[in-house]
């Protein structure tokens, strides 16, 4: 406590000491562990910027869209994710879905201010508009062929289904492809985040193994 107190200030960001109430009431989370940071809300960016970063770095877009993501601990794992595999951002409905809220930030770890997410009005034509560009969006669903079978290597737009409805009829029409993750269990289907993660490190193993 005392090292984020010195940072802050050598920042010179005020740092006020509140009550357990006050602290209970600001933080709006579970288990805040005693720190709160305020900070402006979120500044969502453009698909376009999305696309301007993956050029920047000199690399083949990596996005994952994620269509009616309800559960901020899924939001939150899945930036995260996408942070640690270096995904150019994530593109998220303005709708009906989780938006970044503190509870998914803090689950992000912080990612979140690093992670470039885009709000779009319509997720089908989202993709339209991706795949115009010649990106690929690839759909998880129980439906597609497995996942280590197809390939992943070019430009992606990995399409993530809420947590109840999946990809829904008409996103499932706009993918490219459909890819799934065996299930030799009791369950049918991953939590999203775990499956986001799974199908996006398959991504960045098969774009490194391309490379060697």
């Amino acid at each position: 406590m005392k090292a984020i107190v010195e940072l802050a200030r050598n920042a010179g960001i005020p740092v006020v000491e509140l009550s357990n109430e006050s602290m209970a009431k600001m933080a709006k989370t579970r288990n805040p562990q005693g720190v709160i940071a305020v900070t402006s809300p979120k500044e969502y960016v453009s698909v376009e910027e999305i696309l301007e970063t993956a050029e920047k770095r000199n690399e083949e877009p990596f996005v994952f869209v994620l269509n009616e993501i309800n559960d901020p601990q899924n939001l939150g794992s899945i930036i995260r994710t996408a942070d640690c595999l270096g995904a150019h951002g994530i593109i998220i409905p303005k709708r009906r879905a989780c938006a970044v809220t503190p509870a998914v930030v803090k689950v992000s770890e912080g990612t979140a201010e690093h992670v470039n997410v885009a709000r779009v009005a319509n997720i089908a034509s989202t993709l339209e508009s991706l795949k115009e560009k010649g990106i690929w969006v690839v759909g998880a669903d129980p439906e597609g062929k497995l996942y280590y079978e197809a390939d992943l290597t070019g430009p992606v737009a990995l399409v993530v289904g809420g947590e109840d409805k999946g990809l829904g009829k008409l996103v499932k029409e706009k993918c490219d492809f459909l890819v799934s993750l065996p299930m030799r269990g009791h369950v049918t289907s991953l939590n999203a985040a775990v499956a986001a993660a799974v199908l996006g490190y398959e991504i960045l193993r098969q774009r490194e193994r391309r490379h060697d």
